[in-house]
């Protein structure tokens, strides 16, 4: 059995490799890529040597770190890349690594700069084009505790600011460039375009990935990878089996059946949407299985967050294992599985797992299962998604739904799940997002949702006491669900839904709002 990888996806010497130093932002990197038209992979540095080989980029960014070039077992630039000719860019740490590998100095500052800074810009260079001149002052992002104090042979200064003299560097002959700020990231107004002036006028890239292009050159991954073999379709409710559904489909027809489990845990009519959807408008072969009394009766008494997590994850995989024993013949399983999913699954030092939580969708199959993976979006972030969906004519309404979690509304009950609490849950949610529609709010929200908590107050319905259950509410605004803010509505609109929550709902008494950003919260509660 083999399962794909981080490094097993697109082949195209039109890309850019993103090596990873672990960097909290590095996946704003490859998104600020691809906003400029090009494909990009983040590859961990440990294994961007074997990555580099297989993607044959146009160019090479090295991210920023945690660590520090001057610890003896710091992260490095392998040979491989730092001897390929290849243009080079280096952020932050990314810088510093090329210095300190190229001849130049790393010092440990005796105090970092953090935050929004002022660069001066002392001299032309490729990445300027159209953007700064000589003489300007513009803000940046800085986050850098140690700094260059001297410059590796062929570097010349370009820019510079109050805590770092090199804060911009450029080696012209070799096309290398590097930067202390973070382009990356929002704080930095103009750092998409600096990176675009990278891909494009450095590297040489045209720009013209498109997600046509995506669909066409996965289509014919997936034929390769599958041939004449049946694929079983796990359809979660979500968007991300959706649109990977649809792509399987369009690659090989009727080899793909679709597998859709209700584990109970699902919002409000989402197992008729599905069914409707895929049995009656795209006619896809689809095996409805009702496994909530499975999944209700597995989750009772376990309260810990990663516990339902893969509880969850496993019961899928062996409802799938019976399907595929009731169909027969398949072997492939397909899987929405995203970019983010595979990245905050995997620790960049390949050491033990750090990762913030696990994802039910990640990780392989067991082995007992003769069956291999299929993930064409695992290249994707989640607009990305959408944009494909689109593309592949999924409906709007279904393109456009809040990102749901594969453990559905399991991890939004913290404590202990059952039928009862599933319930009251689902309708308070369904309240909640009618009001957001009303409002005319939807597509201004990346994401909300009800949480039902695992605590109870008193209240006071009529004149009668009541000791029911607490409903929090959380709507975000996001780009791609890695940093998020809080939806700011008013009074007025929370007023209305908590009242509407409170009348209608059995069971909750209290309705709150949660005013956390991420970070340094998540955007799900669990």
């Amino acid at each position: 059995m083999t399962n794909p990888t981080p490094e097993q996806t697109t082949q195209t010497s039109d890309s850019i490799l993103i090596v990873d130093f672990g960097s909290q932002v590095t996946q704003l990197i490859a998104r600020r890529v691809r906003e400029a038209g090009v494909y990009s992979e983040i590859a961990p540095f440990n294994a961007a040597k074997e990555a580099f080989a297989r993607m044959n980029p146009a160019g090479v960014i090295l991210s920023g770190s945690p660590a520090s070039v001057l610890d003896e077992n710091g992260p490095r630039i392998p040979a491989e890349i730092l001897d390929s000719g290849l243009p080079m860019l280096g952020i932050c740490y990314g810088q510093q690594s090329l210095m300190h590998q190229l001849g130049g100095e790393v010092l440990s500052g005796d105090s970092g700069e953090f935050g929004r800074a002022f660069i001066e810009i002392g001299d032309d260079c490729a990445l300027f084009d159209g953007l700064w001149a000589k003489g300007e002052s513009h803000q940046v992002w800085m986050s850098h505790g140690d700094k260059v104090t001297s410059l590796a042979p062929g570097f010349r200064p370009v820019a510079a600011s109050p805590g770092a003299p090199f804060a911009v560097i450029a080696n012209d002959e070799k096309r290398i460039y590097a930067m202390q700020f973070h382009p990356e990231v929002v704080h930095t107004p103009d750092g998409g375009k600096l990176l675009k002036n990278f891909v494009r006028h450095v590297c040489g890239l045209s720009g013209d990935w498109t997600m046509a292009e995506f669909r066409k050159t996965k289509i014919e991954e997936i034929r390769a990878q599958v041939g004449n073999k049946r694929v079983i379709c796990g359809l979660s409710g979500g968007v991300d089996s959706a649109v990977a559904a649809l792509l399987i489909h369009e690659a090989i027809g009727d080899q793909l059946t679709c597998v859709f489990v209700d584990g109970g845990v699902l919002r409000m009519g989402e197992a008729e949407q599905v069914v409707s959807l895929f049995r009656g408008h795209y006619n896809i072969p689809l095996v409805h299985v009702d496994a909530s009394t499975l999944f209700l009766k597995g989750l009772e008494g376990v309260t810990d967050p990663e516990a339902k997590r893969k509880f969850i994850g496993k019961t899928f995989i062996d409802v799938f294992e019976d399907e595929a024993k009731k169909i027969g013949g398949a072997e492939f399983l397909a899987q929405g599985t995203l970019y983010p999913d595979v990245i905050e699954s995997v620790s960049f030092t390949g050491g033990p797992s750090v990762t913030i939580k696990s994802h039910h969708n990640v990780g392989g199959l067991p082995e007992r299962m003769n069956m291999k993976l299929v993930e064409p979006l695992r290249e994707l972030f989640k607009d990305e998604v959408r944009v494909l969906g689109r593309e592949l004519g999924l409906p709007d309404v279904f393109v456009g739904r809040h990102p749901f979690p594969g453990p559905g509304l399991a991890i939004r009950i913290p404590g202990e799940v059952t039928r009862e609490r599933c319930d009251i849950l689902r309708k308070a949610d369904a309240i909640y997002l009618e009001e957001i529609r009303n409002a005319g709010l939807y597509d201004a929200i990346w994401q909300a949702f009800a949480v039902l908590l695992p605590v109870k107050t008193v209240g006071v319905m009529g004149d009668g006491r009541t000791y029911d259950s607490v409903c929090a509410l959380r709507a975000v605004t996001s780009t791609d669900g890695m940093t998020a803010d809080i939806y700011p509505f008013d009074a007025g609109f929370l007023s209305r839904v908590a009242t509407r929550i409170i009348n209608e709902v059995k069971g909750i008494n209290r309705v709150v709002y949660d005013y956390t950003s991420k970070p340094p919260g998540t955007i799900e509660w669990e």
